[in-house]
């Protein structure tokens, strides 16, 4: 009979999705993964197979929150352009806050683009995104906060594309007043 685990997974996964997220995949090696998740080599196997298989959790977990605060947080008030220029203001000040965490489905995206589970991963969340940002643009254009030739599925494939611009150029440490800049710009882009 099998022993019962001595920890919570769903515990494990968020603590190895923030060391993943601050180290990356192949500078967070198993001693480190082990000894911040406070079990052995082997329960980590047990649990979750490999350390592709805990990183592949971990990631779906930052995905699932990422979408959803999206999703929360541009629906938020009765205006689009203020919503969006409130996420995307949240993301500069985040950014200028911990420059080195910057964006695990950019460093997923860089760092393991030829991993299959991970690519595909980082493009069904860059869908989930267009999706959330192309409904809340429809309604937008609906109550007229958008000029009628704008289409919500080309604004959404726009924004999706500059947020995750706007995290690389974060980590990149390019300054909070370019940051800044960026955003109005791509907010005209609503006008």
């Amino acid at each position: 009979m099998a022993r019962p685990r001595e920890f919570d997974t769903e515990v494990a996964v968020d603590q190895a999705m923030h060391l993943f997220w601050e180290h990356g995949y192949h500078a967070t090696p198993m001693p480190r993964l082990t000894a911040r998740l406070g079990i052995g080599t082997g329960s980590l196997y047990a649990a979750f197979g490999s350390k592709d298989g805990l990183y592949a959790r971990a990631l779906e977990r930052y995905c699932d929150g990422l979408v959803a605060a999206l999703d929360r947080d541009v629906r938020r008030g009765p205006d689009v352009r203020k919503a969006l220029h409130g996420l995307l203001m949240a993301m500069v000040d985040a950014d200028a806050a911990d420059p080195e965490r910057g964006c695990l489905l950019v460093s997923a995206t860089t760092e393991r683009s030829a991993h299959e589970g991970t690519s595909e991963r980082v493009r069904t969340a860059m869908t989930e995104v267009e999706t959330v940002l192309t409904a809340v643009l429809r309604v937008a254009r609906d109550r007229g906060e958008l000029r009628g030739e704008q289409r919500p599925e080309e604004l959404a494939r726009f924004l999706t594309a500059f947020i995750q611009g706007i995290r690389v150029m974060g980590q990149a440490r390019v300054g909070r007043e370019f940051l800044e800049s960026a955003v109005a710009g791509a907010l005209k882009a609503l006008d």
